[in-house]
């Protein structure tokens, strides 16, 4: 026996004879690919050709299917092409590979461009449609809950409420104060350097005192919570979901939205507020000192004409929001983690888009609030 394959060509009249001999097996797999390439390339052009396999002392399915190769790449160039001398016990075999993609590629029709926009349209319709409808059970799951808490008071898991409130509100309050903060400073600064060309230097004091007490403090704030803990939330439930904790818990006879998820959500309604606030202060500070160390205005003068710009209805407004947005960030972020499959991919998914609705969503409700405020004079 031969030590290695072996494929050569030779050339007869107006016809090239291919031969291989040796084992043709995966053993030899990175020989036998340089072996074809080298000599299918190489080989001229002819009328016909023949495959000589006489030689073949091992065959499997890689040294088939590279033979077939070159079969097929005679037959691209024109030449009729026949196989001789393969052994009986290679037939099958042989025969096997022939056959394989053979079928030609199905075509694909160039799709509508207007189709397709409505096809996706249509399916955003409906996804949406499944979301709300995720939503409001959600919803309605919590509700039950709190009405079954009151009804039975003890049932309340008080621990867990006071250990996510811990994490919520109190772990978060460098980030928010440090963050709003610098965000008040910022249009202090911007207010300040655009004001000034027409002398209106004290107007900055009401854009950031309205600015921040209706809007940005307690929007700013939903927004970091919602990417801090909305997807902590998410990632807790879904990894319990994936391990069947949850089914667990049905299993033993405990509400898993009473248990689990209602204290994440009161947490979240008690933290907000309180980080809103935090964090409105944190930008008026922010502001302040930016308009003392950039603008020349003195604190004394920055605290008067916040007095005169501001009331405590703008203060009102801000503080009415926040428990609803974090009620929001709340019921989507547990939503979410409860659609988690079982994979690490789908974690990471519904992780994202938890994060994603909850922004959205609080954006949309700032945006409802700031109508309703204006339509009845707040």
């Amino acid at each position: 026996m031969s030590g290695g394959p072996l494929f050569s060509f030779a050339i007869s009249g107006e016809r090239v004879e291919f031969v291989a001999t040796g084992p043709w097996i995966a053993a030899h797999a990175e020989a036998l690919e340089l072996l074809v390439s080298d000599v299918t390339s190489k080989a001229p052009a002819a009328r016909s050709a023949a495959v000589n396999l006489s030689g073949i002392e091992q065959l499997d399915t890689l040294g088939a299917w590279l033979l077939e190769r070159v079969i097929r790449v005679c037959k691209e160039r024109g030449q009729e092409t026949v196989v001789v001398g393969l052994s009986p016990r290679f037939c099958s075999l042989f025969d096997t590979v022939h056959e394989l993609n053979r079928d030609p590629p199905a075509s694909h029709a160039k799709p509508n461009r207007l189709i397709a926009v409505l096809e996706g349209v249509g399916r955003a319709t409906a996804d949406l449609r499944v979301d709300l409808l995720a939503f409001l059970d959600m919803f309605g799951a919590i509700s039950m809950a709190i009405l079954r808490v009151l009804s039975r008071p003890r049932s309340f898991r008080l621990t867990s409420a006071v250990h996510h409130l811990y994490r919520v509100g109190w772990q978060a309050v460098p980030i928010i104060a440090l963050i709003t903060f610098l965000i008040g400073g910022i249009i202090a600064q911007q207010g300040i350097f655009h004001f000034r060309k027409f002398g209106a230097d004290a107007y900055v004091v009401d854009m950031v005192g309205i600015l921040v007490l209706r809007e940005i403090g307690v929007l700013i704030v939903s927004i970091m919570v919602a990417g801090r803990s909305g997807s902590a939330y998410t990632a807790e439930l879904g990894s319990m979901k994936m391990r069947e904790e949850i089914d667990a818990l049905r299993t033993m006879g405990f509400d898993p939205v009473e248990v689990l998820i209602l204290p994440r959500v009161l947490a979240l309604i008690i933290a907000l507020p309180i980080l809103a606030f935090l964090g409105s202060m944190a930008a008026l500070y922010g502001g302040g000192l930016v308009a003392w160390l950039y603008g020349g205005m003195s604190p004394d003068i920055f605290l008067a004409r916040l007095r005169e710009a501001i009331s405590v209805t703008h203060f009102e407004v801000g503080m009415i929001k926040a428990p609803f947005m974090a009620l929001v960030i709340g019921i989507v972020a547990c939503s979410e983690g409860l659609r988690v499959k079982g994979s690490a991919e789908s974690l990471g998914l519904q992780t994202t888009t938890s994060v994603v609705k909850s922004i959205f969503l609080v954006i949309v409700l700032d945006g409802v609030f700031a109508i309703f405020f204006a339509s009845i004079g707040m």
